[in-house]
């Protein structure tokens, strides 16, 4: 059976000589969390989309007049999205976001 301090050196071996910041992100997740749901389920909403129609990262940022990287970090459902980034979303993807809160246009 290992001591504790065997036990001790051998996960000091496997540890990281940078700190953690899992903390940090755990507390911004819970106090972004109600946007985050709703960032989170527009991303899936445009997965879901892309695939049926067969689109790209790529495609879409060109649709939208944005960078890939941009559509990347959307889709990653951690991006707090502007009713107009929203919008473009909707026209880029004939997808109804904001439709049933605000009725036909």
């Amino acid at each position: 059976m290992n001591t504790r301090e065997e036990i001790l050196s051998k996960l000091k071996i496997h540890s990281s000589e940078t700190p953690s910041k899992w903390r940090e992100k755990a507390e911004w997740r819970t106090a972004n969390r109600a946007w985050l749901r709703y960032s989170q389920r527009i991303a899936m909403m445009m997965l879901d989309k892309m695939e049926k129609l067969g689109l790209t990262q790529k495609s879409v940022a060109e649709r939208m007049g944005c960078s890939q990287q941009y559509i990347s970090r959307v889709l990653k459902g951690t991006e707090n999205l502007s009713i107009e980034t929203i919008s473009k979303i909707e026209k880029a993807l004939e997808l109804e976001i904001l439709e049933p809160i605000f009725g036909q246009r």
